[in-house]
């Protein structure tokens, strides 16, 4: 018996009978097991290794013009990897998998984070950012390869957001999970921002939650664990689940569609506007790997994948370097 196997073996006796085990997950091309790592466990590997998870320490949570202490979508995603595997490690559920799930939900987002990602479903006619995610890893990475990841990983990024609930419990974890973390950490980021003060959020947040982020996390942590324990499904309790939407309608209101930050909104908008319609008119600028996938994909979505995978520098660099003339550029 090799290190994958005692592993896999050791899942059936230590985890929850609702757990997801990785001896059972399957991929769409089968590929030679690891002797060492799990399914799921390569999955992590595979996605911490990608080039659209590195990109995502240069794409904005909430704050274009932020600091070294303000999240971005990489450290987002660590902090939901983080608040699912403590939940999952609480209800025996697999980490591993709600892991990989977590460090993969947002490869697929947009620059300028949710501003980028409606400005590009204005573009398309239709983008949401956990589509993308999938068809990151399923498709564009490793130079059109994809990361040939399990279903059981894949459904739960696909899943993290929208109408459908993930078929694992794992993957309903990191729904959660995600929603725990931006909601805190970007309550804490608007602290530091100046533009909220503590005690703005509503008063029943304080009251069930807690005084600070810290004490949010474990409070709503704590109440999933405790109102999932041994059962077929998790979940919070429905007095939490109340408090949660106050304090994210509230966020919504004063922070993600406020007129403080209406301005770094629209400028946002206006460089990804003009760089999808640049690249449609120019497609043959594309770098060669983007163009190759026209055939196969049309120059639309080619051009949507370009786009919708740049940072946030990136993205403005491209537009000083086709649009601003090289004033102040000295030539010897």
């Amino acid at each position: 018996m090799n290190v994958r196997e005692r592993l896999e073996a050791q899942e059936y006796e230590i985890l929850s009978p609702y757990a997801a085990k990785s001896r059972e997950a399957h991929r769409k091309y089968p590929m030679e097991e690891c002797p060492f790592r799990t399914s799921f466990q390569r999955d992590r590997d595979r996605i911490l290794h990608s080039k659209s998870f590195r990109r995502l320490k240069h794409k904005t949570q909430v704050y274009i013009v932020a600091g070294d202490h303000y999240r971005t979508r990489m450290t987002h995603s660590l902090e939901v990897s983080q608040i699912s595997r403590t939940i999952a490690r609480g209800l025996r559920l697999n980490e591993d998998l709600t892991e990989a799930i977590a460090l993969g939900h947002d490869v697929g987002h947009t620059p300028f984070g949710h501003a980028g990602e409606a400005a590009m479903a204005e573009l398309t006619g239709h983008f949401a950012h956990n589509e993308q995610s999938l068809r990151v890893v399923e498709f564009l990475e490793r130079g059109g390869q994809g990361l040939n990841l399990t279903f059981e990983v894949k459904d739960g990024i696909v899943n993290h957001t929208g109408s459908v609930l993930p078929k694992t419990l794992e993957g309903r974890i990191v729904r959660t999970a995600d929603r725990i973390a931006y909601l805190c950490h970007d309550y804490d980021d608007s602290l530091r921002a100046g533009l909220l003060q503590p005690g703005d959020l509503p008063a029943i947040v304080y009251e069930r939650l807690g005084e600070d982020t810290s004490h949010m996390i474990t409070s709503m942590v704590s109440d999933m664990i405790v109102n999932s324990m041994d059962k077929d499904d998790v979940s919070l309790s429905d007095e939490v689940k109340e408090v949660m939407d106050v304090f994210r309608n509230f966020m919504f209101e004063r922070i993600y569609h406020s007129e403080t930050l209406a301005h770094e909104r629209r400028q946002a908008v206006y460089v990804l506007r003009e760089l999808y319609g640049w690249f449609l008119q120019h497609f043959n600028e594309l770098p060669e790997e983007f163009i190759s996938r026209e055939k196969r994909w049309g120059r639309q979505k080619i051009v949507t994948d370009y786009v919708a995978g740049l940072t946030d520098s990136y993205a403005v660099q491209l537009f000083h370097e086709i649009y601003m003339p090289p004033v102040g550029l000295m030539v010897h």
